[in-house]
């Protein structure tokens, strides 16, 4: 009788063995919409991630990019999210188009990845060549819940228009370029990554014409939000675009919850910015060239977690 119970204790402690060792670690990476930088790089972070982390599981998803990324987040939704810089540090504080919620204090950045670029694009023939041109057209502003609307509706105050003064269209990156297209907007306000699909696939077919913000505008936007830098896109970025423009970005990054282990960051931190990782993320976008343990922490509006802080601690 002992020696069957003894045998039954042992095989029970290895079936929890072997259950431990293999239970996965689920990981939803929430991104954007499929047609700007981050679903690509995203999907590459899940594939990374799965390769170098023992026992996760990641999955890139498709979303409605920032603000949506951030409350999935807050809500366990998502379990690591791309996010703005600028968005993630109105939502723990809880400014901005946070004011009505709670202060996310519980948020922490894994890295900042490279630079996001606000582009307004419309056609050659539109006429539109400044922000006050924009008034009384339609003007996608980006998705509701995007750090793209909340950018527009920024820049646009702060050149002395507001939504009032426009027929605003909330569209994603993918559907305003075909409304620009198809001549259903007259302009398209979209931060990401540039070259970006979106733009891309308009200027493949029509004649586009990147709207600047010019320097005045762009130094009274960063006196109030100090989360934007000036920047040019530089000529032959789009097809037929024969001078660099005036801009402004912010930062695309990594941000999860306070409650994921020291380990289970560290290891994400790791892997990302391995040669491999970097290579990988490389290969999946333009921007993904960018991405770099020397520029990680620029622009960190948050906590940086604990586990990402002991990577780059390292030598």
């Amino acid at each position: 009788m002992r020696r069957a119970i003894t045998i039954l204790l042992i095989v029970a402690a290895g079936l929890l063995v072997f259950t431990g060792a293999t239970a996965k670690v689920f990981l939803s990476i929430a991104t954007g919409g499929t047609a700007g930088t981050y679903y690509p790089l995203g999907a590459a972070m899940a594939e990374i991630l799965n390769k170098a982390v023992p026992n996760v599981n990641a999955t890139a998803v498709a979303t409605g990019a920032s603000v949506a990324n951030l409350n999935g987040l807050a809500e366990d939704e998502f379990q690591m999210v791309i996010s703005q810089n600028d968005v993630t540090f109105y939502a723990y504080t809880g400014t901005e188009l946070f004011e009505k919620n709670r202060a996310m204090y519980n948020l922490r950045g894994i890295a900042c990845l490279y630079n996001e670029t606000v582009q307004i694009v419309t056609l050659a023939n539109s006429g539109i060549k400044t922000l006050a041109d924009l008034k009384g057209k339609k003007v996608v502003v980006g998705a509701i819940g995007s750090g793209t609307e909340v950018n527009a509706r920024q820049i646009l105050a702060t050149a002395g228009i507001t939504y009032n003064d426009i027929n605003e269209q909330f569209q994603s990156f993918g559907d305003g370029a075909n409304s620009l297209r198809d001549g259903n907007v007259d302009a398209v306000f979209n931060t990401a990554g540039e070259p970006t699909a979106a733009v891309r696939d308009i200027a493949a077919q029509k004649d586009i014409y990147l709207v600047p913000v010019p320097a005045d505008v762009a130094n009274k936007l960063i006196a109030k939000y100090p989360y934007y830098f000036t920047y040019k896109i530089p000529k032959d970025t789009y097809p037929k675009q024969t001078e660099a423009v005036e801009t402004v970005v912010v930062k695309a990054m990594l941000v999860v919850k306070d409650s994921m282990s020291a380990d289970m960051a560290y290891n994400i931190t790791k892997a990302l910015f391995s040669p491999a990782g970097l290579e990988r993320l490389g290969l999946a976008h333009a921007k993904g060239k960018l991405i770099s343990k020397a520029t990680a922490l620029d622009g960190m509006s948050i906590l940086l977690h604990p586990g990402a802080e002991r990577f780059f601690k390292e030598k």
